[in-house]
C-alpha cells in the first residue's frame, strides 16, 4: 500500500463519515416513520446521519407540461439552498445507474477513502427531479425502472445505506 492510500485510509477513520438524505415532502405515515427511526439508530455506529425534508410545491391533481416544470424548479430551488458545496451528491432517478447493494458499498467506500466524507442523497417530489438538480448530482442512481412513492423511497434507500456500511465492515446482514 503506498503512503497516500495509507494517508487517505487514515484521515478516513478520523473523519466522521456524514450522509444526508434530503427529500421533497414530509413523512406522513406512522410505519414508514418507524422504519426510518429504526435504521437512523442501527446507523448511528456507522456515520452521521442527517435527514431533511423540504416543503413539496401545492399542486393541483392535473398541471401542463410548463407548470410541472414550476413546481418541480421551486422543489429544486429548496433543495439546492440545503446541499453544501463540499457535498458529493446521488440523486435518485429513474435513468440513474442501478447498483447491487455490493457495488453501493464499494462506491460509498471508495468516496470516502478519497476525501468525500459528505454524501447527499436527494429524493425528488411526487413530480420528480428539476433539471438543476441533475446538473448539481455528481451521479444518478435507480433502485428500479419501477416508480416509487417517494416516502417509501426513504426507507429504501436508508436501508441500503446502513446495508453497505455492514458490507463496508465485512458484518453479516440478511442476503
Amino acid at each position: 500500500m503506498c503512503i497516500s492510500s495509507v494517508y487517505n485510509y487514515l484521515e478516513r477513520v478520523d473523519k466522521p463519515v456524514n450522509i444526508s438524505i434530503l427529500t421533497v415532502g414530509k413523512l406522513k405515515d406512522k410505519y414508514l416513520k418507524m422504519g426510518i427511526a429504526e435504521f437512523e439508530k442501527r446507523l448511528k455506529p456507522y456515520a452521521k446521519m442527517n435527514v431533511v425534508e423540504v416543503a413539496d410545491e401545492k399542486a393541483p391533481e392535473s398541471l401542463s407540461e410548463a407548470d410541472m416544470e414550476i413546481v418541480k424548479k421551486k422543489e429544486a430551488d429548496r433543495i439546492l439552498a440545503k446541499i453544501g458545496t463540499d457535498e458529493y451528491v446521488i440523486a435518485l432517478a429513474i435513468e440513474g445507474k442501478m447498483k447491487t447493494s455490493e457495488q453501493l458499498a464499494a462506491d460509498l467506500e471508495s468516496l470516502m477513502t478519497y476525501g468525500k466524507s459528505k454524501v447527499c442523497f436527494v429524493i425528488g417530489g411526487s413530480l420528480g427531479l428539476h433539471e438543476s438538480i441533475y446538473k448539481r448530482a455528481n451521479e444518478l442512481l435507480s433502485f428500479s425502472k419501477m416508480t416509487f412513492p417517494h416516502q417509501l423511497m426513504k426507507l429504501i434507500l436508508m436501508e441500503q445505506v446502513y446495508r453497505a456500511f455492514r458490507i463496508m465492515k465485512g458484518e453479516p446482514y440478511h442476503k
